[in-house]
């Protein structure tokens, strides 16, 4: 059944926020020019926009790779601040609690934004997936599962708690990524396959260094 096709603006708002935060509270973790990277990839928001302004249809399915190219270069570039964040403290050159603070504050909201992106371009076989808008002749060209990589309270059968319908869209997503980085597991909305366990495994795992280790030693270094 063909659900209303979803829009990207609200994926390219949370970009946006990302953009922000890397030119900003994690410049310094990030090998280069501090607005080098960000640059990029504002280039590949800007012309994922331009080609495709409107709302994901069919034609869209050309632009899949530029967007999970887009959606990869900011999960490295968050890993690489990460792993240069936790190597200062190790080495004792962190810097001020405060600087740490922020740093550590950047790179955990970036990875509640990052792992977002991933669950709206790979549940239910992404944006055009879910909104079936994949026919018969574009399906040997994308290929996207059977089954969904995430069971939400409305897929329960419930039927007063969701128009008929109702498919996830990215602000749900964003919630889903924003309870597992808090959580550090699961809450309302359960991962079904591998794939979703191994996802939200890894998010619970960066959150938790980020905020374990990285915070942590922030605190300490502020008394």
């Amino acid at each position: 059944m063909s659900t209303r096709p979803e829009t990207r603006w609200p994926a390219a708002a949370a970009v946006v926020v990302v953009l922000l935060l890397q030119a900003t509270l994690t410049a310094r973790l990030v090998p280069g020019p501090a607005l080098l990277l960000p640059g990029l990839e504002a280039l590949l928001l800007v012309g994922l926009l331009i080609a495709d302004p409107n709302r994901l249809t069919v034609e869209s399915r050309d632009l899949r790779l530029p967007s999970l190219a887009l959606t990869g270069l900011v999960a490295a570039i968050n890993a690489v601040a990460l792993g240069v964040l936790i190597h200062r403290l190790v080495v004792g050159s962190g810097g001020s609690g405060r600087q740490l603070l922020a740093s550590a504050a950047g790179v955990w909201l970036t990875n509640v934004v990052v792992f977002a992106l991933v669950w709206w371009e790979v549940d239910r076989g992404g944006p055009l997936g879910r909104s079936g808008a994949l026919d018969a002749a574009a399906a040997p060209r994308r290929r996207h599962p059977s089954y969904p990589d995430l069971l939400f309270p409305q897929d329960t059968g419930l039927g007063a708690v969701a128009a008929p319908g109702w498919r996830p869209g990215f602000v749900d997503y964003l919630f889903v990524s924003l309870m597992t980085s808090t959580a550090f597991s699961p809450t309302d909305t359960m991962p079904l396959t591998p794939r979703g366990k191994l996802l939200m495994g890894l998010q619970s795992l960066v959150s938790l260094l980020t905020v374990g280790l990285v915070a942590a030693r922030a605190v300490n270094i502020l008394r």
